[in-house]
């Protein structure tokens, strides 16, 4: 088991964010996390990241607790937002000084990029500018490139396709799925685009409140069981308003 939640509660002030009795995420699953605004992913993928202390409880990756050990990092990949870049380095600078904490060299990260050169649309290297001055959407790129490109055996992006042209997002979506399926890669996503979602997750988990309301397989009646429900929260929605 790659991940394992217990007893998990996060608050902010009176308000709980993330309240997880259990859950687990097994190994070589590619797992994507729905929800509305609100509902609590990307504090789950902080805590997941021991960039949040939980209230409760506790995240435990490949049985040991990531508030207690950091060897969890090194075999993990992750972005949640343009946080995690440095600004004033050029996005070659920012490949080489991540994979040299991964114990990569220049060739090898190099190599390892390589795989990116449509993705990249000859945007991002050779440019001669700081990650600062490029467009969302290159900053997005540069960040899942680079919790990419170490081959984690762990790997989380919050909102991948944020910012990214439908070309970008259908590359990247066979370029998770392809490290998944080859790599053997534990992935944890999160979306707002339930179908780009639903066609590459194998399990799919439904947030709400910070509460899992649904944990489904991938087929045809979980993804009609999804759109029922954010139809019928649309629907509430238009009726309050």
């Amino acid at each position: 088991m790659d991940i394992q939640i217990k007893d998990l509660l996060k608050c902010f002030e009176d308000k709980k964010a993330i309240d997880i009795p259990e859950l687990e995420i097994e190994s070589g699953c590619l797992v994507g996390l729905v929800g509305n605004n609100g509902a609590g992913k990307t504090t789950l993928f902080r805590l997941i990241l021991d960039l949040l202390k939980a209230d409760k409880g506790y995240v435990w990756s490949k049985e040991q607790d990531v508030s207690q050990s950091e060897n969890w990092k090194s075999y993990t990949g992750s972005f949640l937002d343009n946080r995690f870049l440095i600004d004033f380095l050029t996005p070659e600078e920012y490949f080489y000084f991540v994979g040299e904490t991964y114990g990569l060299n220049k060739e090898k990260v190099d190599e390892r990029l390589s795989i990116f050169n449509r993705f990249m649309n000859n945007e991002i290297l050779g440019q001669k500018k700081y990650i600062r001055n490029f467009s969302a959407g290159n900053k997005q790129k540069i960040g899942i490139m680079t919790a990419m490109m170490v081959h984690p055996q762990i790997l989380i992006l919050d909102e991948p396709f944020n910012f990214l042209d439908p070309s970008s997002q259908m590359e990247i979506r066979n370029l998770i799925r392809q490290m998944n399926k080859e790599q053997g890669t534990t992935v944890l996503i999160s979306s707002h685009n339930l179908g780009y979602t639903t066609d590459i997750c194998d399990r799919v988990i439904l947030l709400e409140r910070g509460v899992v309301i649904k944990d489904l397989m991938n087929n045809q009646e979980a993804i009609d069981e999804l759109n029922t429900y954010f139809i019928e929260k649309a629907g509430n929605q238009t009726t309050s308003s």
